[in-house]
């Protein structure tokens, strides 16, 4: 009997261990995403600020008329 309880912590022990390192793992990621996430948000911005200026390149644009 006494054989089995060590045997039964020795695995408690390991499930602990696992789910620290898990958890863990968990916290660095969710740290990562939050990252991807505001780098994204920041390009979406300046593309959307790229494209959305209502003045045309000056290579693109015709010459006035007194030219």
């Amino acid at each position: 009997m006494e054989n089995r309880i060590t045997e039964l912590e020795i695995r408690l022990t390991h499930l602990e261990d696992t789910i620290e390192v898990l958890n863990n793992t968990i916290i660095k990621q969710h740290g990562e995403i939050d990252l991807l996430k505001l780098q994204v948000a920041n390009l979406e911005k300046k593309i959307k600020a790229s494209q959305s200026s209502p003045v045309a390149h000056e290579s693109e644009e015709t010459p006035p008329p007194h030219y």
